[in-house]
């Protein structure tokens, strides 16, 4: 979607993702090798009696659901900031995530394109929340700068008046 298609409010669950032991072992030997993500006996001993995954990975796993709903596509041209991060409930092996999504800010902040703010909150199948965070993207306009300055030559071109030129001129800077 860009920038023009997001709707401030609008809401959107995304499939769902069940999580392994393998994959929370994995990602923590990578990224997040602390005992209650990589060692069973230790994490059994532990207040979370038994392994859960790291935070980051939550994280992860709510941005790639998100991601694959499909919304954000090839407009997305950069994220700028995430806030309001939030390891709500431990996530352990067995545990089937999905994320609801809402648009919560858009600000235009270009004629190319604008932020658009994403609020995620991650459930686990017992319906209780897991994470909660804040995402934001840059995301082109529909019709970005140099669509607008075409549609503008082309008009000033065409009609060749000075009050048509004048009224097109304020109104290329308007198109998107």
């Amino acid at each position: 979607m860009k920038y023009d298609d997001f709707i401030v409010g609008e809401t959107f669950k995304t499939k769902s993702l069940h999580i392994t032991e393998e994959e929370i072992i994995q990602f923590a030997t990578t990224f997040d090798p602390q005992y209650m993500h990589i060692d069973k006996e230790k994490a059994e001993q532990s207040r979370f009696k038994g392994i859960i995954a790291s935070g980051m990975h939550t994280l992860s796993i709510s941005f790639k659901l998100w991601v694959e709903e499909g919304k954000y596509g090839e407009e997305v041209v950069a994220g700028t900031q995430m806030n309001n991060v939030k390891f709500i409930k431990p996530v352990y092996p067995g545990n089937t995530l999905y994320v609801i999504a809402e648009i919560t800010n858009k600000k235009s902040i270009k004629k190319e394109n604008g932020l658009v703010t994403v609020s995620l909150s991650t459930y686990n199948e017992n319906e209780e929340i897991v994470f909660k965070g804040e995402v934001t993207a840059l995301s082109n306009h529909r019709y970005g700068l140099l669509h607008c300055f075409v549609i503008h030559l082309y008009r000033i071109f065409y009609y060749r008046s000075h009050i048509a030129h004048h009224t097109l001129y304020l109104r290329f800077w308007h198109c998107s």
